[in-house]
């Protein structure tokens, strides 16, 4: 069963504004990319991206096997989920903007080295494996089936924007985080339309059966 049209734009048109807004992911991005160089840049923000498809099969699977075991526990989820969305959506709408991207010089490191400390830093980290949790089920239409598939196919549209927008973030990423530096509020409407779209998306979720 694959994505419809509309599920997938309105997916994609979430995703890339979440992506895109200031965050440790891809001022991480921002900042390795001023420091060492535009590669070194695409290559951590690769990482970072590709790391999502841990949290994909997680979500898929889990997702899937909770839906088979207990729509009752699968609803839980769901408001769990929403509620998590709504206390990020608050914090991005609280957030007093001011990002700044660090152009310190740090020690040279090998291109393969700084992949792997992106992919490493995505998929350990807890809140992207809750954020994924709650953010997916949002998209998927159960009444047409296959939700594991369905699952898998968001996070790996998730994955592609991720790498996408991490790569031009490194490769631009001199001017970009000259920009940001020098326009602090300009960080502070993005957190504030990625934290409006938090919190809809977490109502929608808690209310939705």
């Amino acid at each position: 069963m694959w994505l419809t049209p509309e599920q997938l734009l309105a997916f994609l048109a979430a995703a890339m504004l979440i992506t895109a807004s200031p965050g440790p992911d891809n001022l991480m991005v921002l900042g390795t990319g001023v420091s060492r160089g535009r590669r070194q840049g695409m290559v951590f923000g690769l990482g970072c991206a590709l790391g999502c498809l841990s949290h994909t099969v997680l979500a898929a699977l889990g997702i899937s096997a909770l839906i088979a075991a207990s729509p009752p526990a699968f609803t839980a989820l769901k408001i769990c989920g929403g509620l998590y969305l709504v206390w990020l959506g608050i914090q991005a709408l609280r957030s007093r903007g001011g990002a700044q991207v660090d152009g310190a010089k740090p020690l040279a490191e090998s291109l393969w080295r700084l992949f792997g400390k992106g992919l490493i830093a995505n998929t350990i980290n807890p809140k992207v494996v809750l954020f994924f949790l709650a953010f997916l089920p949002q998209f998927v239409i159960t009444a047409r089936g296959g939700v594991g598939w369905q699952t898998a196919q968001l996070g790996l549209v998730f994955t592609a924007q991720a790498a996408l927008l991490f790569g031009l973030l490194g490769y631009f990423s001199g001017a970009v985080g000259q920009w940001l530096n020098r326009r602090p509020r300009a960080g502070l409407w993005l957190d504030r339309i990625a934290g409006t779209i938090f919190v809809a998306l977490g109502l929608r979720l808690i209310v939705s059966r």
